[in-house]
């Protein structure tokens, strides 16, 4: 017979009156573990905190997207975005299922080309490309997205200075009624920036013209936003093929899509209110069909979505170290991952899951990590079974931006596992030490010697 557990004697304080429009308290399901490995010999084997991927569920989104579009348009061509997630193993996923790279720095470019991706696969955006980057992805083939004058100036000089043609495709920002509107990268359509950045790549010999990209947000809760947007791409394409007979390899619709983290300030859950990747592919691809071309000519659509792949294949494990009471009585737990290595914890109310049974009786806590800074807090409100110190929990969704966004900040960076589709687990990143921390500093000799 399983043991029962023991759960001390509480009073809580009930507030009579209506329940709310989703009933009663919910009743917190354990998440014991990922993929069928178990999430406390995961910790048993790796330490605590410990990050852990689904190889399956990266797959079956990418499969899922991918086939969404494809059902709807005929030329589809996904981008992996390696600020979202560039470790080796992710991007090498990516990889295998089709995806090209999409990067927005040289380091992200030397990256790919590490990972064996050829230039001609890879999309260089970002607004900091120094002249030494642009002549590498120029001798590559790659595909070049000016997002300034200035930037198009020095691509000018050097292409007269090579013997290739740089690839070009411009970045566009636009009023798609989505507000504060993105017009810090690319050229605005509305004050015809963008058409007059097209016309001067397009009169210049020394470089060629292959495509369109424009991104107009991220985490992006419309819809309609892209149709707006898609249909301002159609117009300029149509203007390029009518007033210089150029003809676009591509249009790029950039990312965007939201996953189901539920943002700080958001009344229902993420998937009771976002649109779905049909509604997303509906909106852009029907707007595409408006273009001059046929047949095969048509442009190939090319997209970037990084969030909405993997974010709901990423989880975080962690154990309770301490429970405590605040001044004003409210329950905080402290766990052992903190803000440093959750960045997305600033604007997410992560969901956050005991992983193991529990009993009944709940409360309503504030979740820290053990950082020395008050703004080491994971939930600010969040309603759990009781925990002690040493149980483990499983923070969801956190796949994308944590692995690159993260920092080297009081505690060191934990090991990061991903669980592969034979349900085998494979180290896909050390944790660090503090070997590997100090490896990079210089100690003046004169530093070297003190006395206390």
């Amino acid at each position: 017979m399983e043991k029962k557990i023991y759960e001390k004697p509480a009073i809580t304080k009930h507030h009579s009156g209506f329940m709310n429009k989703f009933g009663s308290s919910p009743v917190t399901t354990p998440k014991s573990e990922v993929d069928g490995v178990s999430v406390n010999a995961i910790a048993d084997q790796y330490g605590s905190p410990v990050f852990v991927l689904s190889e399956r569920r990266i797959r079956e989104n990418f499969r899922n997207t991918l086939r969404t579009f494809k059902t709807r348009y005929p030329k589809v061509q996904y981008a992996w975005s390696y600020k979202t997630n560039y470790l080796n193993a992710v991007c090498s996923i990516f990889h295998q299922e089709g995806s090209w790279a999409e990067v927005v720095s040289e380091f992200e470019y030397d990256r790919a080309r590490k990972l064996g991706i050829p230039g001609k696969y890879i999309i260089f955006n970002g607004p900091d490309k120094s002249e030494q980057a642009l002549l590498k992805a120029i001798e590559d083939g790659a595909k070049i997205h000016v997002d300034h004058f200035d930037e198009l100036y020095k691509i000018i000089e050097l292409s007269e200075k090579t013997e290739k043609k740089p690839q070009l495709a411009i970045r566009v920002n636009m009023d798609t009624g989505i507000y504060p509107k993105w017009d810090r990268f690319g050229f605005n359509y509305e004050n015809g920036e963008a058409m007059e950045a097209l016309r001067r790549i397009v009169m210049q010999p020394t470089l060629k013209l292959i495509g369109l990209h424009t991104h107009i947000g991220t985490y992006m809760m419309s819809a309609e936003a892209y149709r707006i947007a898609a249909r301002k791409m159609v117009v300029l394409a149509n203007e390029l093929f009518t007033k210089y007979e150029t003809k676009l390899d591509y249009i790029d619709m950039g990312g965007g899509f939201p996953s189901n983290n539920t943002l700080k300030g958001q009344y229902l859950q993420a998937e009771q209110v976002l649109p779905t990747i049909e509604d997303f592919a509906d909106a852009v691809t029907s707007e595409l069909f408006r273009i001059s071309y046929h047949g095969s000519d048509m442009p190939t659509l090319i997209l970037e979505s990084g969030r909405s792949l993997i974010d709901d294949a990423g989880f975080l494990i962690s154990t309770i170290i301490a429970n405590k009471r605040l001044s004003d009585g409210k329950k905080a737990t402290i766990m052992d991952g903190g803000v440093n290595i959750l960045f997305t914890s600033f604007w997410y109310k992560h969901k956050i899951s005991p992983a193991q049974p529990t009993g009944l009786s709940t409360e309503n806590s504030t979740i820290y990590g053990p950082l020395c800074m008050n703004i080491d807090v994971l939930r600010e409100d969040i309603v759990l079974p009781n925990l002690k110190v040493g149980d483990r929990v499983v923070i969801h969704h956190v796949g994308a931006y944590n692995m690159t966004q993260w920092m080297q900040f009081i505690t060191l960076r934990p090991n990061i596992v991903m669980v592969m589709e034979d349900g085998t687990t494979e180290l896909i990143r050390e944790s660090e030490d503090l070997e590997y921390i100090m490896s990079r500093e210089k100690l003046p000799a004169k530093l070297s010697e003190f006395k206390l």
